[in-house]
């Protein structure tokens, strides 16, 4: 079993950690403080190719694989969350179901763009009564001849305002439950589609995150993601890919904080000697270290998996779920290894602390992802 990384892997790896260091990095402190969407990073990624990894060339893509997209998003993570889950939602949830279920002049007309970095996507499927529980959706899609009719609300779109192509997850009947969902494109500045209240976040405060309200919002047939009922299906397909991007996201944060407490832990004395040198302190370095490196592998299987095509349900909601509070962890150890300084602004590790608990929320709370992990434990017992 071979766990290194191929010349083409590591070539793009080193061009996302260059960029990384370079250009998203310095950007990092002031997007969070002042709660800007990272724009100029997107542009940035775009440019170099960092936003159609996974795709195929004929859409405008780099034809590479789902391992060196994740290898990417990691590094683009570890200098800046919100820009890595901007990039996330971009590949993971707007892309790639574009790439997976639209037809080929869905695919020409919005997929293409996507993966140039010429427009933004976004993926909607939660609602205020309905996050968990996707199938309880009330967002009503009514056909009207060839159109169909959106009539609800979104909640807690990522890329929210400044996205120009969303997947909305409608229901066409709710006594139908997940049968009955159906999933739609639909482009900014559609009548009858407009934007509700901007979430102040604790953390990733950098990403756009917006309710989207629609109110007889009218959407032809041929913007149809799928058959009708189709849309269950394709949320959770989604999302599968979706979760090994969060779990990429986490890892890449948990390094940041790892990086920050070697440092600190190195040039910080007390007693006459450095931090690091406490033999307390180094066994917590290398619990951190370990982890991370344990949610890294679980990350790159379950991608492995998805790339060769095979079940990586459940190795996506084990990578989440061990990333994700794996980050959470390192975070909150990296915050008390530095310590009062760690409870300030001055120092980026409360900033990572914020951003880590969201990985356990999104795309599948960590609950969620037990269910899912034992769900089919208990499915395909030996």
């Amino acid at each position: 079993m071979d766990f290194k990384l191929s010349d083409d892997q590591l070539m793009i790896q080193e061009m996302a950690r260059d960029l990384a260091n370079k250009v998203i990095m310095p950007r990092a402190d002031h997007l969070d403080k002042t709660g800007t969407f990272p724009m100029e990073n997107v542009k940035v990624l775009a440019e170099n190719g960092l936003l159609g990894i996974p795709f195929p060339e004929a859409y405008n893509g780099a034809g590479a694989d789902y391992v060196t997209y994740v290898v990417a998003l990691e590094e683009i993570s570890r200098a800046c969350a919100s820009t890595g889950v901007t990039m996330s939602v971009q590949t993971s949830l707007a892309s790639a179901p574009l790439n997976m279920f639209g037809t080929e002049e869905q695919k020409r007309k919005y997929l293409a763009p996507l993966l140039e970095g010429k427009t933004i996507g976004a993926y909607s499927l939660s609602e205020a009564g309905a996050g968990t529980d996707a199938a309880s959706l009330k967002c009503r899609a009514v056909k009207d001849g060839d159109d169909y009719v959106l009539t609800g609300t979104k909640m807690w779109v990522s890329n929210g305002f400044y996205a120009d192509t969303y997947l909305v997850y409608t229901t066409l009947d709710p006594e139908l439950g997940h049968k009955g969902i159906t999933a739609f494109i639909v482009e900014k500045g559609t009548p009858g589609f407009t934007f509700g209240k901007k979430e102040e976040k604790l953390g990733i405060r950098g990403s756009s995150t917006y309710e989207l309200i629609f109110d007889g919002c009218r959407i032809p047939k041929s913007n149809r993601l799928g058959y009708e009922g189709q849309g269950f299906k394709i949320a959770m397909w989604t999302l599968d890919g979706g979760r090994i991007g969060i779990a990429a996201q986490a890892i890449g944060i948990a390094q940041a904080a790892l990086d920050a407490s070697v440092s600190y832990t190195q040039e910080r004395k007390q007693f006459g000697k450095p931090l690091a040198a406490n033999q307390a302190i180094a066994f917590t370095l290398a619990e951190m270290a370990t982890d991370i490196e344990a949610a890294r592998l679980l990350m790159y299987r379950a991608a492995s998996l998805k790339d060769q095509g095979q079940n990586h349900t459940q190795a996506a909601a084990m990578a989440k779920l061990f990333a994700s509070e794996t980050a959470m962890w390192v975070s909150t150890k990296a915050v008390q290894l530095h310590g009062g300084y760690g409870y300030t602004t001055d120092y980026p590790v409360e900033r990572f602390m914020r951003d880590a608990k969201i990985t356990e929320i999104y795309e599948g709370t960590s609950e969620v992802q037990r269910i899912v992990i034992s769900r089919q434990e208990l499915t395909e017992a030996r």
